[in-house]
C-alpha cells in the first residue's frame, strides 16, 4: 500500500503538481509521511518535507532518523528561520541525538540558531561521556515539594506540565532539589485534593544515574516495566529523566549491533545503503581472513584420513551434510543463547543447567537426523550407514555444546557474547564433524 502511495507522490513531483501534491500529503497521518520521506530520495524527501504545514513538519522531523534529518537540514540550509524553530521546538534528548550524528561544522551551525535557554540544555548534555545516560535525559519533567497538597500539585501540572516530556510520573523533590520518590499521576488523580504529597509516597524508587552507560537504563526498564525514570548525580540530585521511547531507541541500536556482530561485522552497526564500498570491505575482510586460516585446520584434520577416504571413497559424499549438519546445530543454538543472555533470561550460573538441557536435547535432534541420513544411506551406500547415523548424532551434539557454550564463555570473559558469530562457530563444529567421521570410519572399518 504504502509502496503504491511512495510510487504516486514521485510522479506528482515529477510533473511539479505541487496543488495536488500538498492535498495529498494532508490526508496521511505523521507514520506514513514519516514512511514516505525516509524512503525516498534526498530532492524528493527535502520537497514532501517543505509542503507540510508547521506544526506536522515538527513532528515528523522528530520521527526521522538522523540521517534524513542531516539530509533535510542541508535542504532548508538557507532557510535560516524555519531550521530555528525546528532546532528550538525539538525535545532536548532528540535533538541532542541529532547533534551527535552530524558533522561537527554543520551542528556547530544549528547551535547558533538555539535560544539561550536551549542551548544551555544542549551543551548540558552533550558534556556527558557518549553513550551514556546523561545524553538521553531530558531535563522537561514536573517536579513537587513533599509539602504540597495533591489540589496544589494538580495546579502546578496545569502550570508548568506543558513542557514536560511525560505527565505519567510526578517527581517529589526537597528544597535542595534532591530526589525523594516519584509518583504515578494515577495516585494523585485519586487521592483527596486535600491530602499531601508526603503521604502518597512509597519510597519504592528505581533511579538511574547520569554516567551510567545506556544499556544499564535498558536493563532496568525492562526490569521495572517503567514508562520513564529519573536520572540523578552521586549527589542524588535530580538532573532530567529517561522515556521509554528513548530507551526503545536504544534497545534497537543495541540489538542491531548485536546483529551484526553475530554475522561477523563486529562494530559495523551502519547503514549498508550509505556505507562506502571500501568501509563495508574494512569491517569484514579481517573476520574472514581469519577463518581462512581456521579453516586450514579442518583440510589438515582431513589429509590425515587420506588411506580412509581411498579405502571408502563413498565416505566423501556424505561429508557435506554431516559438516552442515553440525555447523547449522550449533548456529541455531548460539543464536538462541545469544538473545537469552541479551534478554536477561539466562545468567552464567545457570550454564550447568543449560548444558544438561542442551545435552538432551541436541540428542534427540541428533537421532532424529541420523534416521534421515541412514535412510539416504540406505540406497547409496549401505555398509557405511553405522557409520554417518552415529556420527549424524555427534555432530549435532558437538555443534549444539559449541553454540551454546561459546556465548557463556564470551560472557565470563567480559566480551560481548554476540562476536561468538555464526562463521566461528561454523567453523569450529566442521573440524570437529571431520575429526569425528573419519576417525569413527577408520574404527569401523579397522584401517
Amino acid at each position: 500500500m504504502m509502496t503504491d502511495t511512495r510510487i504516486n507522490f514521485q510522479r506528482l513531483i515529477k510533473e511539479r503538481a505541487w496543488t495536488t501534491l500538498k492535498t495529498e500529503l494532508t490526508k496521511l497521518d505523521v507514520p506514513d509521511i514519516t514512511y514516505l520521506i525516509e524512503h525516498s530520495n534526498q530532492l524528493h524527501s527535502i520537497i514532501l518535507f517543505r509542503l507540510l504545514p508547521g506544526e506536522e513538519a515538527k513532528e515528523v522531523f522528530r520521527e526521522l532518523h538522523p540521517d534524513k534529518q542531516g539530509e533535510i537540514i542541508n535542504g532548508l540550509a538557507h532557510h535560516a528561520s524555519r531550521l530555528s524553530d525546528l532546532m528550538n521546538d525539538m525535545d532536548p534528548d532528540d535533538r541532542t541525538a541529532l547533534f551527535e550524528e552530524l558533522p561537527g561544522k554543520i551542528a556547530q551551525q544549528l547551535m547558533q540558531l538555539l535560544s539561550t535557554e536551549n542551548l544551555k540544555k544542549t551543551t548540558q548534555l552533550l558534556g556527558y561521556p557518549e553513550e551514556s545516560i546523561g545524553r538521553l535525559m531530558t531535563p522537561q519533567y514536573v517536579a513537587v515539594k513533599l509539602h504540597f497538597t495533591v489540589a496544589e500539585t494538580l495546579q502546578h501540572i496545569r502550570r508548568f506540565g506543558k513542557e514536560s516530556e511525560t505527565l505519567d510520573i510526578v517527581y517529589v523533590v526537597d528544597q535542595h532539589w534532591k530526589l525523594i520518590d516519584d509518583l504515578p499521576i494515577r495516585d494523585i488523580l485519586l487521592a483527596d485534593p486535600d491530602e499531601k504529597i508526603e503521604d502518597l509516597i512509597d519510597h519504592k524508587l528505581v533511579v538511574l544515574n547520569a554516567f551510567d552507560d545506556q544499556e544499564t537504563a535498558v536493563q532496568i526498564f525492562k526490569d521495572y516495566n517503567r514508562v520513564a525514570l529519573p536520572v540523578v548525580d552521586s549527589t542524588n540530585t535530580l538532573l532530567g529523566i529517561v522515556t521509554i521511547d528513548d530507551i526503545f531507541d536504544v534497545a534497537e541500536e543495541e540489538d542491531t549491533e548485536d546483529f551484526h556482530k553475530f554475522g561477523a561485522m563486529q562494530n559495523a552497526v551502519i547503514n549498508p545503503v550509505l556505507a562506502t564500498v571500501s568501509f563495508l570491505y574494512k569491517k569484514r575482510v579481517g573476520w574472514l581472513l581469519v577463518l581462512v586460516f581456521m579453516n586450514v585446520f579442518s583440510g589438515y584434520a582431513m589429509s590425515q584420513f587420506e588411506n580412509v577416504i581411498e579405502t571408502v571413497v563413498a565416505l566423501v559424499f556424505f561429508l557435506p551434510l554431516l559438516i552442515d549438519s553440525g555447523g547449522n546445530a550449533g548456529s541455531q543454538s548460539a543464536t538462541l543463547m545469544i538473545r537469552a543472555l541479551a534478554m536477561g533470561d539466562v545468567r552464567r550460573q545457570d550454564w550447568i543447567r543449560l548444558l544438561s538441557k542442551e545435552f538432551t536435547v541436541s540428542l534427540m535432534l541428533g537421532i532424529t537426523m541420523a534416521a534421515g541420513v541412514s535412510l539416504i544411506a540406505s540406497f547409496r551406500a549401505p555398509d557405511i550407514i553405522p557409520v554417518v547415523a552415529i556420527t549424524m548424532v555427534a555432530t549435532v551434539m558437538v555443534g549444539s555444546v559449541i553454540g551454546m557454550m561459546l556465548p557463556l564463555i564470551f560472557t565470563r570473559l567480559k566480551l560481548d557474547p554476540a562476536t561468538a558469530s555464526a562463521p566461528m562457530i561454523t567453523t569450529i563444529a566442521d573440524i570437529m564433524s571431520v575429526l569425528i567421521y573419519f576417525s569413527m570410519a577408520k574404527w569401523f572399518f579397522g584401517l
